[in-house]
């Protein structure tokens, strides 16, 4: 008998999004840690959509980044298109999405966590968690291995108890027919986590020679790129090369076929129990869902630079083969394609996220965290973001440091934690901006501003990296009072206004009025602006927006300071609820079941009213 080296100090169970930041950031920060992948061949797999980013999923990929994470770094390394979305709405809403090369974002993923120092990764099955009286003491793999550890992080995606469904087949498979993982529920389960259920799917995927990509509706990439990353140089993607994607939309004929057949998709037929995405639906479900609409919009994506599978977004199902071939035959362009990959419908273990502190955190057993999928959300970059704040916390736990909690008011992660330890979901969890209340101060171009000095404070963000970061802000800060401070003459402005048909002014007026104006933008000044410094692109888009939007902006931060008030007062972890009197039934119910760390959490508990949080100010003298 040989020794192995089997102990570590923080165990990140699983190599997708979640699982590959968060066992980056525990390195990072100097903590050893082992990252265990059921294949090495699957790290930081995209195995839905090839892309990265989108609604409110680009405003994560910038505060992973702002963070010190590793998803916007990748994502600017395999880029092959780049669109803002959402442009003709307000800057709140506007959403950088990329079409990543799936390979490429595999083999970087894989080479970074290889190369990174403090961290190993394994090829290996976790089937078993070990505890102590309530604290995490090892893992246990299917070949016998027991690891010791202190922390452990949990990113299985959807592996965990995963079963794949196309039509009335279904097999014990991962995402992308991968290895499930089968035991390890068991062993959560014997710890007293409540375990869920839900389900997700994919669509098809074509090969690009068999589609007349000519007949279709062309979609080429903007013109200006902004990285996701500030690590990534403003010029990198000037003049380069992008791939087209393109749309297609159903038909009646279409509509028919899978009609005609519902009753064998998996879903329909009563084979699948658990809850699907409400933002994802596949195709079937969205012809009940949406019987009187005549069409739905599908997007043509590429898979990769050098591959031949075109990915088409839109139309995910759990139909049977002969199906998927029929319908996907009737669309136009589409009369000859040939199906490379089939679609299909999987189902997975998760956990109830209400069962988590906001540090993500498990209650019931000291030092297992969750993240990703496991935490019954949907989405990469969903997963990145819990993965990160996973990794920070049980690293900075093993260092005896105090964790990091996102407040909502400060960013969309800290929005999308709040919601699922909070509220919890009985469905995927999707990120979308509507879910937040602060949409104008939390866009993706001032993530920098909002995390970057948390990130450093951390120790994710290099001095170097950091004082270019306070270089950028000192721009924006002295732009914004040029702006400000320079007024010109009517005699000056007037000519400028008529030609845009605008009204004339009748005094002086400085350029920050003028820009405040909704029909003028920071590039149509330039015109008046003669001595406008040259600044970066990314400066003069949040000056842009601070400056327009300055009233706004204004309340917005008046409703965060009574908020942060709330968040401030600290709430006991072993405070019993239930014993508080005034407190009615069902507010100490949820209170105790959720256990909130602040007030403000408090306040937001479904069942919790404004009165009950008056109550337990008073119990507990904070009023």
């Amino acid at each position: 008998m040989y020794d192995t080296p089997t102990k570590t100090a923080v165990a990140v169970i699983g190599g997708g999004h979640a699982g590959a930041e968060a066992a980056l950031a525990s390195a990072r920060l100097g903590v050893d840690t082992v990252l265990f992948t059921l294949s090495l061949d699957a790290i930081g797999n995209l195995p839905c959509n090839p892309s990265i980013g989108g609604t409110a999923k680009g405003h994560l990929v910038f505060e992973i980044d702002a963070l010190g994470g590793e998803m916007g770094r990748a994502a600017d390394a395999v880029t092959l298109q780049s669109r803002t979305l959402n442009l003709g709405k307000g800057a709140a809403v506007h959403s950088k999405r990329v079409q990543a090369d799936r390979r490429a974002y595999h083999h970087y993923m894989k080479h970074t966590l290889e190369t990174t120092e403090h961290l190993r990764v394994v090829q290996a099955e976790i089937i078993d968690i070990l505890t102590e009286n309530g604290e995490i003491t090892g893992v246990v793999t299917s070949l016998g291995e027991k690891w010791q550890c202190q922390k452990v992080v949990i990113a299985t995606g959807t592996s965990l108890g995963g079963r794949i469904f196309v039509g009335d087949k279904n097999y014990a498979s991962g995402p992308d027919h991968s290895l499930p993982a089968l035991q390890l529920t068991d062993s959560l389960r014997a710890l007293g986590l409540p375990i869920m259920r839900f389900k997700t799917g994919t669509p098809a995927r074509i090969k690009r020679a068999s589609v007349n990509l000519s007949v279709l509706e062309e979609q080429p990439g903007e013109e200006e790129i902004t990285p996701f990353s500030a690590d990534t140089p403003e010029d990198k993607f000037l003049n380069c090369s992008q791939i087209s994607c393109h749309i297609v939309y159903t038909n009646p004929e279409t509509h028919r076929v899978i009609l005609d057949n519902i009753h064998r998709s998996a879903m329909y037929s009563g084979q699948i129990t658990g809850t699907g995405p409400r933002y994802c639906p596949s195709i079937e479900d969205k012809l009940k869902r949406f019987a009187d609409k005549e069409r739905h919009q599908l997007f043509v994506e590429p898979v990769g630079l050098n591959n031949e599978e075109l990915y088409l977004q839109g139309f995910s199902t759990s139909l049977p083969t002969d199906v998927q071939y029929a319908m996907v035959r009737t669309l136009k362009g589409f009369e000859n394609a040939e199906i490379m990959r089939y679609a299909y419908a999987i189902e997975y273990d998760c956990v109830d996220p209400t069962s988590l502190y906001a540090t993500l955190e498990c209650k019931l057993i000291k030092g297992l965290y969750g993240a990703g999928q496991f935490n019954g959300t949907s989405g990469y970059e969903e997963a990145a973001a819990q993965g990160l704040v996973a990794g920070i916390n049980a690293a900075l736990a093993v260092l005896k440091k105090d964790p990091i909690t996102l407040p909502r008011s400060g960013s969309y992660i800290g929005t999308l934690i709040d919601d699922l330890v909070t509220k919890g979901t009985n469905e995927p969890y999707r990120m979308m901006t509507s879910r937040s209340e602060f949409r104008l101060i939390l866009r993706q171009d001032n993530a920098d501003l909002r995390l970057t000095p948390l990130g450093y404070e951390v120790g994710l963000i290099s001095e170097a990296r950091y004082q270019a970061f306070l270089k950028k802000k000192a721009l924006e800060e002295e732009e914004k009072q040029r702006l400000n401070s320079t007024h010109l003459s009517p005699e000056r402005v007037n000519p400028f206004l008529d030609e845009r048909g605008l009204d004339h002014v009748k005094s002086g007026v400085s350029l920050g009025d003028l820009l405040r104006r909704p029909q003028l933008t920071y590039a149509d000044l330039a015109v008046l602006d003669v001595n406008r410094p040259v600044l970066p692109t990314g400066v003069t888009k949040t000056v842009e927006v601070d400056v327009k939007y300055e009233g706004y902006i204004k309340r917005e931060l008046a409703e965060v300071a009574r908020q942060e008030k709330l968040e401030e007062k600290i709430l006991p972890t072993d405070l019993d609820y239930t014993t508080i009197r005034g407190l009615r039934l069902e507010a100490g119910q949820k209170l105790q079941a959720i256990k909130p760390l602040t007030v403000g959490q408090a306040s937001r508990i479904s069942g919790v009213s404004p009165a009950d949080i008056t109550v337990l100010l008073l119990y507990l003298g904070l009023k």
